[in-house]
């Protein structure tokens, strides 16, 4: 027998502000109309819930575990500034023309990756 994932939790100085945020950033993922000021929280696939519990402390050194995107509907590139107009920064760009990725940062400074779109996704092109 094994495990399966129930839900990934994020440390969050403001818990409903994180979890708006990345609602607008996931479109596999729905906001949670029960979450508070303690702990916010989005819906995601099979049951797999993100959720931000409310610590004292900032955030100092660099996730141990991160998030990886992969564009649905766009490329890599439009995707990074579509998350850098709504808050992201730029942690580490290591973006080729045809690979790599890059590190960007959500408001409250956890790191995470936009990939580039496989080949085989439908109706995206490579980049």
């Amino acid at each position: 027998m094994s495990s399966r994932t129930a839900n990934f939790c994020l440390d969050a100085h403001d818990p409903l502000a994180q979890a708006r945020w990345w609602d607008q950033v996931l479109d596999d993922f729905t906001f949670d109309p029960e979450s508070d000021d303690d702990e916010a929280g989005l819906h995601g696939p099979a049951g797999r819930d993100l959720l931000f519990l409310k610590v004292p402390e900032p955030k100092i050194v660099k996730n141990r575990m991160h998030v990886c995107l992969r564009p649905a509907d766009r490329t890599r590139d439009e995707e990074v500034d579509r998350l850098l107009a709504l808050g992201a920064t730029i942690v580490h760009d290591l973006r080729q023309p045809d690979s790599g990725w890059a590190v960007l940062a959500d408001p409250e400074g956890n790191e995470f990756c936009v990939l580039t779109v496989r080949a085989d996704d439908a109706g995206v092109a490579l980049q």
